[in-house]
């Protein structure tokens, strides 16, 4: 597994893809990652600073984790099949860490929040690692 952190969040509001740029927290390989609006204007209102009236579903589950004195303490962007990625949230809850299944997005999102570790496969990172230079925004 890399250690990999976010680098860029790619907004385009004229499309519902939206594109987020992970980079190898000790390299210089960066992972491009497809999401949706929703993910991407729940971490844009994170790095912005940005509160909402009324907790948002990111807000809730994060609320929930903290209701129930847990935490996550890592996300792991697992699998790639049929062009769609696969994604484990690690929660940390009474001593034991449970597996739960995720979207990477969703997974992405909640790490960001609460300052979690983000890590790619290796085997990932090797097939769809590229240089910064390599990326281009969705067309």
């Amino acid at each position: 597994m890399v250690q990999v952190e976010l680098s860029r969040l790619i907004i385009d509001e004229n499309r519902e893809e939206q594109l987020i740029i992970l980079k190898e927290v000790n390299g210089n390989r960066v992972f491009p990652i497809i999401i949706g609006i929703y993910e991407a204007a729940s971490l844009d209102r994170k790095i912005k600073n940005i509160k909402t009236v009324r907790p948002l579903t990111h807000d809730l589950i994060i609320n929930v984790l903290k209701g129930l004195n847990s935490t996550i303490s890592k996300i792991i962007i697992s699998d790639l099949k049929k062009n769609t990625f696969y994604a484990k949230v690690f929660v940390s809850a009474n001593g034991k860490e449970i597996e739960i299944d995720s979207r990477p997005s969703d997974a992405i999102v909640l790490a960001i929040h609460l300052k979690a570790p983000i890590f790619v496969e290796s085997k990932l990172l090797d097939e769809i690692g590229t240089s910064p230079e390599e990326i281009q925004p969705p067309e």
